[in-house]
């Protein structure tokens, strides 16, 4: 195989590989009973309940005996959501457990064109459930709250002022028995991160034992304008200092109930550019679970220790609650481990470090289509004296074309002798035939990092570049950045040396389409750097071209 066709091989591969990825993504996962209806796909029965045997005290909201249920119980006429509205966040809490129904981001939009349209995270009813639930667990019942009591508020809308650095909103639920349970939902300005509290006073005369739970539950993600070909993981994750970066994808969830206990680490649910985590406080030894309701909603949750509480003594139990996009220079100071949330997958050891040098040429240019076109130069030049020896290998190859031709039309059909015949030139003229094919081999990876850098980065979702190209995280809606990228494709191969075979030279001539069918469909910024990187080795190859062929004039002139 001679130095094209293994450098188009490569790049088809790494082209084909990140197709195959997108496609595991959408049907290696569980399909929502409304998309199954539509796919004509029967949808799988859930695993039963998980309980845990701990005495006295139960440990899921599902162990909470006769009568109870996790099953969220729609709410009533009268259970008005209450509304927090921050400078970044506008909340919904239900009545129903103090239970964050509906969060919207006020800084991102559902899509690009409707800047009036905050993206919603989360989301009270299908399609796209969404909610984040807490509740105490105890030895009856019917003496703590869970996630289905109903809590009071002091009022229905709170809002943070223009002069409010932080904004308080609490919930009561008090019983005849005398235990009082107040829930604390503290927002500051700017953060996406709720810092939420359980205080339970113990007013009976006798010893009180409980334990906090937090979960978040949500259906599978459906986006009717996701493109069929790019898609990226919807599920949950959690981290712990042992196994660091955990992923409990939907079907694993089908297929048994997690239980792991952990000090120091976070429960999350986790989709395109955005996420929601419960980080429990540091120190506190906690037990993370997961759970499949009947209507194929998804459980992630985590319950702490239980604690005995002595009459009149107060316990509070505390908590982090991040709603909001995956923006990696903010999730890292928010907990250890959160900024994995960035999935850039094996080669995130790569993608980093281009993320970061990225993200200061954007500083510096303000726009991220002019700050992918100076990180392509910059990996040009880092990669110019691989390249070199690429492309000057591919130049005496084409130098040696008309004599291969020659041997192909001597020797015919005798591979044997051809292929010695060959050797032999190879060896004569000091020519390595695969000596251009590791340069190329060693840049796909830095492909594929960027490829998700631009795929995960919500720093890029809907950044504007020039002209008609308004959305660097989508697709050309015009096709044109894919078109110039084919044939740029084209004329690149045209200064390759041609395959001596004619069949092999027309599947080589018809690539350049291929892949613009597949750019096509890849956000624009993607494209943008393949199309740059491609002009880039268009006048690297031009020059290393025209410099052999002087010298190999000139040598002939001497002769």
């Amino acid at each position: 195989m001679d130095n094209q066709r293994l450098i188009l091989f490569f790049a088809l591969a790494a082209v084909l590989f990140l197709i195959y990825s997108a496609w595991m993504e959408d049907y290696g996962r569980p399909v929502q009973p409304q998309v199954a209806q539509e796919r004509g796909l029967a949808v799988d029965a859930p695993s039963s309940s998980v309980t845990q045997d701990v005495p006295q005290v139960a440990t899921t909201p599902d162990a909470l005996g006769p009568g109870m249920s996790s099953v969220e119980v729609p709410a009533a006429p009268t259970e008005t959501p209450i509304r927090v509205e921050t400078d970044v966040l506008h909340i919904e809490i239900s009545p129903r457990g103090g239970t964050i129904s509906a969060a919207w981001l006020l800084d991102y939009s559902t899509v690009a064109e409707r800047t009036d349209d905050p993206f919603q995270l989360l989301k009270p009813v299908p399609p796209n459930m969404f909610i984040a639930q807490s509740g105490l667990l105890g030895e009856n019942p019917a003496l703590l709250p869970t996630h289905e009591a109903i809590f009071t508020g002091s009022q229905p809308i709170y809002k943070l002022g223009p002069d409010d650095s932080t904004l308080d909103v609490d919930l009561v639920w008090v019983n005849n028995a005398g235990i009082e349970v107040r829930k604390r939902y503290s927002f500051e300005r700017g953060s996406y991160v709720i810092r939420t509290s359980q205080s339970v006073t113990n007013a009976t005369g006798s010893p009180l034992v409980a334990r906090q739970y937090n979960q978040l539950q949500r259906t599978d993600l459906y986006d009717p304008n996701e493109s069929r070909f790019i898609h990226t993981y919807t599920g949950a994750v959690y981290y712990s200092p042992e196994d660091k970066y955990k992923k409990v994808s939907f079907d694993e969830m089908r297929k048994g109930n997690l239980d792991r206990s952990v000090v120091d680490g976070w429960i999350a649910m986790m989709q395109h550019y955005f996420l929601a985590a419960w980080i429990p406080p540091a120190g506190v030894l906690e037990t993370f679970y997961t759970n499949v309701l009947g209507d194929s909603r998804y459980i992630i949750g985590k319950y702490s220790p239980a604690v005995s509480i002595a009459p009149g003594a107060t316990q509070v139990f505390e908590n982090e609650l991040f709603l909001g996009p995956k923006l990696q220079d903010q999730l890292a100071s928010v907990a250890p481990g959160l900024d994995l949330a960035v999935d850039y997958g094996w080669l995130t050891v790569i993608a980093q470090p281009i993320f970061w040098v990225l993200s200061k040429i954007y500083l510096v240019v303000g726009n991220w289509g002019w700050a992918i076109i100076f990180l392509t130069i910059l990996i040009k030049l880092a990669f110019y004296k691989l390249s070199e020896t690429s492309y000057k290998s591919m130049a005496n190859m084409r130098q040696l074309a008309p004599r291969l031709q020659a041997l192909k039309d001597r020797y015919g059909d005798d591979k044997q002798r051809l292929n010695q015949a060959m050797m032999e030139i190879y060896k004569t003229e000091k020519i390595n035939p695969l000596g251009g094919c590791l340069p190329i081999l060693i840049q796909i990876p830095v492909f594929i990092s960027l490829y998700w850098v631009l795929l995960e980065s919500v720093e890029m979702r809907h950044a504007p570049f020039v002209l008609w190209l308004d959305n660097l995280s989508a697709p050309d809606p015009y096709f044109i950045l894919p078109l110039i990228m084919g044939v740029s494709m084209f004329v690149q191969m045209k200064l390759n040396p041609p395959p001596p075979d004619p069949m092999q030279a027309k599947i080589m001539m018809a690539l350049p389409f291929v892949f613009t069918v597949f750019f096509a469909f890849f956000p624009s910024g993607l494209v943008l750097y393949w199309t740059v990187n491609n002009l880039l080795s268009i006048a690297q190859q031009w020059h290393i071209t025209r410099t052999i062929e002087k010298q190999a004039a000139a040598a002939k002139q001497k002769k």
